[in-house]
């Protein structure tokens, strides 16, 4: 089945009502979440639903290189936080930040568009799944690169390439959403400058980091509120999308019809779809 959507339709997301606030910037919610997520409501879940993929992390490790000290923006619960580098965390929401495991750095409190730190103070940079969430895309890029001597490394999603993944069947509505809400990855090298490379991550099967098309051939476990309330997109869309989106899907799995559309995604090694890892080096 499918469901037209319009991409005007697209709630926007919730701009500041700071009149010295640049254009387009969001306000920070009760937490610290600077972004157009509310990660106080969103966010509790996280470490159950969103653990590092080790075959994501081997990708990430790979394109630091040699990088001993390293920032982490937008750092979340510490998913791909290397563990053998000295390692800075940035993060605004305070729901997040508590979420961070013992054994990880305390993050700082800031968004990626102010950092707190001097020009060229890092051998590298990270942000993970989280431009998407930033007021301000290119003055966080900028400050990124700012403050970084070698690699900023980002983890993405390319949005021309989200309608790949099935979901796009059930719930375009938050396709729409995700596709309105994910710079592309040429813009993210615009900004960034030097040699940048985009590599496109195959999803691996089985990923134990929830974004929506890790789900690619396990579709019941998107039947789980929790696993689609660890995805953003979700909070933009009302209730009664979800609903209608475990209707459906439900009564395709009962009755064997999602299988016969897409029953291969259940031993494909792979998904193709819309993870990239974009790398700019000076």
């Amino acid at each position: 089945m499918t469901h037209p959507w319009d991409p005007a339709s697209v709630p926007a997301p919730s701009t500041s009502t700071d009149p010295s606030a640049p254009a387009g910037a969001t306000a920070p919610r009760g937490d610290g979440s600077a972004g157009d997520a509310d990660y106080s409501t969103i966010g509790a879940g996280y470490r159950t639903y969103r653990r590092p993929d080790p075959r994501i992390a081997e990708a990430i490790e790979d394109s630091l290189g040699t990088a001993r000290t390293l920032v982490n923006v937008g750092a979340g619960a510490g998913s791909y936080e290397p563990t053998d580098r000295e390692v800075t965390p940035v993060e605004p929401s305070a729901t997040m930040r508590a979420q961070r495991p013992s054994d990880l750095a305390p993050a700082i409190e800031a968004g990626a568009e102010d950092l707190p730190f001097a020009d060229g103070a890092f051998d590298a940079a990270l942000a993970s799944f989280t431009v998407h969430q930033w007021g301000d895309l290119e003055k966080g890029l900028r400050e990124l690169r700012r403050v970084t001597a070698g690699p900023v490394v980002v983890l993405s999603c390319d949005p021309a390439a989200l309608d790949r993944f099935w979901l796009a069947e059930y719930a375009p509505e938050v396709i729409a959403t995700e596709a309105s809400r994910y710079p592309a990855p040429a813009r993210i090298a615009e900004i960034l400058g030097g040699d940048v490379e985009v590599r496109e991550l195959p999803i691996p099967r089985g990923c134990t980091d929830g974004f929506g098309e890790a789900y690619f051939g396990r579709p019941e476990a998107l039947l789980d509120a929790g696993a689609r309330t660890a995805n953003s997109a979700w909070s933009f869309v009302g209730p009664e999308v979800s609903e209608r989106f475990v209707r459906e899907l439900g009564a395709d799995l009962e009755s064997g019809a999602w299988d016969a559309r897409h029953g291969h995604l259940r031993e494909a090694e792979a998904f193709d779809g819309s993870l990239r890892l974009i790398i700019a080096r000076p």
